[in-house]
C-alpha cells in the first residue's frame, strides 16, 4: 500500500531500508522482516528459534550476543553481522522493548546508510535553522512541503505548507521558475544559481536567484526538490548600475549642443532611475558664458532646458521648456547641491526648497514621492541642476541611488561644459569670420552682387571659406571666392590675412594673372612662418575676375578654384570651360593665366567653392551640370539674386553639407555710350590745348560746368606729362556716373610720384595739384603703358 501522511510518503525507501527482528530476553530470534532477510541474506525460517549470536561474526566483540541479554538489551550500537554468502556487513542498530517486557525489537540498517541518514538529518537542520538562505522542499506537484527564512528574505508573511511558487513570487517569475524546476524533476540535472531574477509578491524592488536539486527514493524515483534562494537584490543593483554608468558614458556628451547634452542626461535616467527627469542649465550657458556663483538662496538665473517622461506626453501641469526657475530658499539641501552632491527630497521638502507663490503642480509632477536633486558642477561652477523623481515606481531613492546619480551628473557636467565652451569659442570664431566676410548684398556701377555662405555640419565648425567684392577705380569691380586649406581658427586667421592682401593687391589695378603671382607668394610665405608640422596644411585656392561695365569684358584668373557659371540673359547657364585653372596657391612653380569674356548686361555671373558641387554629387563633372541647371532655373531677369542664392542652395541646407559652401551672384551692368567720351591725341605739345577744349565741350553736353575748370586743370597736368615723358599718342576719357573720372592713357611704364615740390623748383607740383583738387587719384598698367586717373564727385 502506498499513501501519504501529512505530507510524508510511507513508501519512500528510508523505512524500506530498516531491517526488523524481534529477540527474546534469552537472544532467540522470534520474528524476522523481509529487509533483514535482504540485509543478511537468511530467510525466517533459517533464523527463527535460533540464537541471535550466530548471525555476528564475532560474538565476543558485539554486544548482540546471547550471554548479554539476560542482563538487559543495549539501546544502540553497532555490530559485524556475516552473511550467507560469507561477506561480513557493518550495521547500526537500535532496540525497542516491547510491553511484554521480555522481548525485545531490533531496528537495523548498514552503518554507512545511517551514518548518511545522521548528517543529511544534520544538514537539513542547520539549513533549515538559518535565516540568510531560504530553503524549500517541494514535492514532485511542486507544493512546499518545508521552508526556512521565507518571510525573511522573501519579505512575505508565514508561507503555509502545500503553497505553491505563484503564492509566494509574482505571476510571471514564478511560471519561468517552475518551468526550470520540473525540467529538474524531469531530467534530474540541477540549477546551479538561476540566473534570472526572481521578484517577491509582497516586496517591491527585491529580487532573488534560485539553485535546485532533484530528490529521489532508494529506487531513484524522483520525489521532489530542494531549493536554495538567495537574496541578490544587492548584486543585480550593481549590475543595473554598472549599465547605467556605461550607457550615460556612452550617450552623453556625443553632441557640442548644451540643449542637446541636457537632454541627453535626461533620457538616460527615465526610466533607468526614476519616472520623470528635467534639466535646468544657467542662462548664461545658453550662450557660452559662465553662470553666476550663486551660494544660498535668491534666484539660481535657470532655465528648464531638457525633459523626460516614461509616459509621454510631458505633463502640461509642470515648468515647460524655457521656463525661467523661481528664486530658491535657503535650506541645508540647498547648500549641499550648491557644493555638488545630490539630495534626496520628498514632495514637501521639494516645495519647501522652492520661493514661490506658483502651485505645487508645477515643482511636482502627479504621484511624485520621492525625488533626487544634483548640481551639474564642473571646474568649481554650477551649470544647473536635474532632478529626478519617482511617480509609478514605488521604492524610495537612497543613498546608493544618489550617490549613483552624482557620478553621473558629474560626467555630465563636463560634457555640458565641453559644450559650452565649444560655444563660446565658436561664436568668437563666427564673429571672427562675420567680419572678415563683406556684407551679402552690394550694388555697383558695374554689377548687383549677392554673396551666401553655408558651413559644414550645420555650423559645427567655422571655414577658411570666402567671397569679396572689391569695387575698382573707373567703375570696375572686382570678385574674389577663395578657399583656404582646413577648419577652425587657424583658417580664419589665414583667411583674414588673404582677404587683406586681396583688398591690398586689388587696389594696385593689377592684372588678375599678376594680382594671383603675388597672392601666392603669400601664401609661400604664410607657409614658412608656420611651425613645421602645420606647413603643410597652410594652402588655399582662388577665383579672381574684374569686370569693366563701360567694355562688358571680364578677365579671370584661377588658382585651382572650380570654373564660374556663366548665366545668359537668356537663361541658358554654361560652365566657362575655356578658363585655365593653375595651381593652388602656395604650390609653386606654374603661371597663372587670364582668360577674358565679354557679359551681356544682365549676365549672372556664378562664383563658388567646391563644396556646392560636391553636395550636390559626389562626382565633380556630374556636380557641376547640377549646379548648372539649378541656376539655370533660378536665374530670372529681376529675381534678386539673394533669393536665387538661396533657392540654389536650398538642398544643401535640407541636410548638413560635410564641406562648407561659398556662393557669390553677381549679375552684370553696362554703362550706357552716351555716360562716357574719348579722345586720342598725337604726342605734341600742341595738343594740350585741344584736349583741354574737348573736356570743356563734353562737360558742356552734360551740364557739367561747375566742373569744367578743375578738369581742365587735371587733364593738362597729365596730357602734359604724358607727351614730356612718353613717345606716342595719348588718349583722353571721361567717364560719367556717380562720379566724374578723368583718365589719360599712354605708352610709358614710369610710376608717376606724388611729391613736395620746394620753392624755387620749375615744376613738380602737377600731381600735388590733382591729389588736391579731386577725391582720389591712381594709377594702373596694361599690356603697353599705363593709365592715370582722378575723380571728382558730382554735385547731387
Amino acid at each position: 500500500m502506498h499513501f501519504t501522511v501529512q505530507g510524508i510518503d510511507t513508501h519512500s525507501s528510508v523505512w524500506a531500508e530498516f531491517a526488523a527482528a524481534v529477540v527474546g530476553s534469552d537472544g532467540t530470534i522470534s520474528a524476522w522482516s523481509p529487509a533483514a532477510a535482504k540485509l543478511v541474506g537468511q530467510t525466517a525460517i533459517e533464523v527463527c528459534g535460533k540464537p541471535v549470536g550466530r548471525l555476528l561474526a564475532d560474538a565476543s566483540l558485539h554486544p548482540l550476543q546471547a550471554e548479554a541479554f539476560p542482563t538487559g538489551v543495549p539501546e544502540a550500537g553497532r555490530a559485524l553481522l556475516r552473511r550467507r554468502s560469507g561477506d561480513v556487513i557493518d550495521i547500526a542498530f537500535h532496540t525497542l522493548p516491547l510491553e511484554n517486557g521480555s522481548d525485545v525489537v531490533v531496528l537495523a540498517a548498514p552503518t554507512r546508510q545511517v551514518t548518511d541518514w545522521e548528517h543529511g538529518a544534520a544538514l537539513l537542520h542547520s539549513l533549515l535553522a538559518q535565516d540568510q538562505i531560504a530553503v524549500t522542499i517541494l514535492d514532485a506537484d511542486l507544493r512546499l512541503v518545508r521552508a526556512n527564512g521565507m518571510a525573511e528574505i522573501l519579505g512575505s508573511a508565514q508561507v503555509p505548507l502545500g503553497s505553491s511558487l505563484g503564492e509566494i513570487l509574482t505571476a510571471s517569475d514564478a511560471e519561468a521558475a517552475e518551468a526550470a524546476l520540473r525540467q529538474v524533476l524531469r531530467t534530474g540535472a540541477p540549477v546551479i544559481g538561476y540566473e534570472r531574477p526572481m521578484r517577491a509578491r509582497h516586496v517591491p524592488g527585491r529580487r532573488f536567484t534560485l539553485s535546485a536539486l532533484r530528490l529521489e527514493d532508494g529506487y531513484g524515483h524522483p520525489t521532489g526538490v530542494v531549493t536554495l534562494i538567495t537574496d541578490a537584490t544587492q548584486q543585480y543593483r550593481s549590475y543595473d548600475q554598472l549599465e547605467l554608468l556605461q550607457h550615460a558614458s556612452a550617450r552623453i556628451g556625443r553632441s557640442l549642443e548644451v540643449k542637446q547634452t541636457a537632454q541627453d542626461l535626461v533620457d538616460t535616467l527615465v526610466p533607468a532611475m526614476g519616472d520623470v527627469a528635467w534639466a535646468n542649465l544657467a542662462e548664461g550657458v545658453f550662450d557660452g558664458d559662465e553662470p553666476p556663483k550663486l551660494v544660498g538662496a535668491g534666484d539660481p538665473h535657470l532655465r528648464r532646458a531638457a525633459l523626460a517622461s516614461a509616459t509621454e506626453p510631458w505633463p502640461t501641469e509642470l515648468l515647460q521648456p524655457g521656463a525661467a526657475i523661481p528664486p530658491y530658499r535657503d535650506t541645508p539641501g540647498l547648500r549641499r547641491m550648491q557644493h555638488g552632491g545630490a539630495v534626496i527630497l520628498s514632495p514637501a521638502t521639494a516645495i519647501a526648497l522652492v520661493n514661490s507663490p506658483g502651485p505645487t503642480e508645477l515643482f511636482v509632477p502627479k504621484h511624485g514621492h520621492s525625488a533626487m536633486w544634483a548640481p551639474l558642477y564642473a571646474r568649481g561652477l554650477v551649470l544647473g541642476s536635474v532632478t529626478v523623481w519617482r511617480t509609478k515606481r514605488t521604492e524610495p531613492f537612497d543613498k546608493q541611488d544618489a550617490d549613483l546619480l552624482t557620478e553621473i551628473t558629474s560626467r555630465a557636467a563636463l560634457s555640458v561644459d565641453n559644450a559650452r565652451r565649444y560655444i563660446r569659442e565658436h561664436r568668437a570664431a563666427v564673429a571672427l569670420q562675420q567680419r572678415l566676410l563683406p556684407r551679402a548684398t552690394t550694388e555697383t556701377p558695374a554689377a548687383d552682387t549677392a554673396g551666401l555662405y553655408l558651413p559644414a555640419g550645420d555650423g559645427a565648425e567655422i571655414s577658411g571659406e570666402w567671397f569679396n567684392v572689391i569695387p575698382l577705380p573707373s567703375l570696375r569691380t572686382a570678385f574674389v571666392v577663395g578657399d583656404v586649406v582646413g577648419h577652425g581658427l587657424h583658417a580664419a586667421a589665414t583667411m583674414g590675412r588673404l582677404c587683406t592682401a586681396v583688398q591690398t593687391l586689388a587696389d594696385l589695378e593689377l592684372d588678375p594673372t599678376e594680382l594671383l603671382t603675388h597672392l601666392d607668394d603669400v601664401v609661400t610665405r604664410l607657409a614658412a612662418e608656420a611651425r613645421p608640422e602645420h606647413r603643410d596644411t597652410v594652402g588655399a585656392t582662388c577665383l579672381y575676375a574684374t569686370y569693366d561695365p563701360i567694355t562688358g569684358r571680364c578677365l579671370l584668373a584661377s588658382a585651382g578654384h572650380p570654373p564660374p557659371v556663366l548665366v545668359q540673359p537668356n537663361g541658358m547657364a554654361q560652365v566657362v570651360g575655356e578658363l585655365s585653372p593653375g595651381p593652388p596657391l602656395g604650390v609653386g612653380g606654374m603661371p597663372f593665366e587670364t582668360t577674358a569674356l565679354d557679359l551681356a548686361p544682365g549676365s549672372v555671373l556664378a562664383l563658388y567653392t567646391d563644396g556646392l558641387i560636391q553636395h550636390v554629387h559626389p562626382d565633380p563633372e556630374v556636380g557641376l551640370a547640377r549646379l548648372s541647371d539649378r541656376l539655370a532655373t533660378s536665374c530670372r531677369p529681376g529675381r534678386p539674386l539673394e533669393e536665387v542664392g538661396r533657392a540654389v542652395i536650398a538642398h544643401a541646407a535640407d541636410s548638413p553639407p560635410h564641406d562648407d559652401i561659398t556662393l557669390l551672384l553677381a549679375r552684370t551692368r553696362a554703362l550706357p555710350p552716351e555716360a562716357t567720351a574719348a579722345w586720342d591725341f598725337p604726342g605734341d605739345p600742341a595738343v594740350v590745348t585741344d584736349a583741354r577744349k574737348a573736356v570743356t565741350e563734353q562737360l558742356a553736353v552734360w551740364e557739367l560746368d561747375d566742373l569744367a575748370f578743375t578738369t581742365e586743370l587735371v587733364v593738362s597736368e597729365l596730357v602734359t606729362n604724358a607727351v614730356r615723358y612718353a613717345a606716342g599718342p595719348v588718349g583722353v576719357r571721361l567717364i560719367r556716373d556717380e562720379a566724374l573720372i578723368c583718365e589719360v592713357t599712354d605708352t610709358s611704364n614710369t610710376q608717376p610720384r606724388l611729391r613736395r615740390a620746394r620753392w624755387s623748383d620749375e615744376g613738380g607740383r602737377g600731381l600735388f595739384l590733382i591729389a588736391q583738387l579731386t577725391t582720389r587719384w591712381g594709377c594702373r598698367y596694361g599690356q603697353a603703358g599705363k593709365t592715370i586717373w582722378a575723380e571728382q564727385p558730382l554735385a547731387s
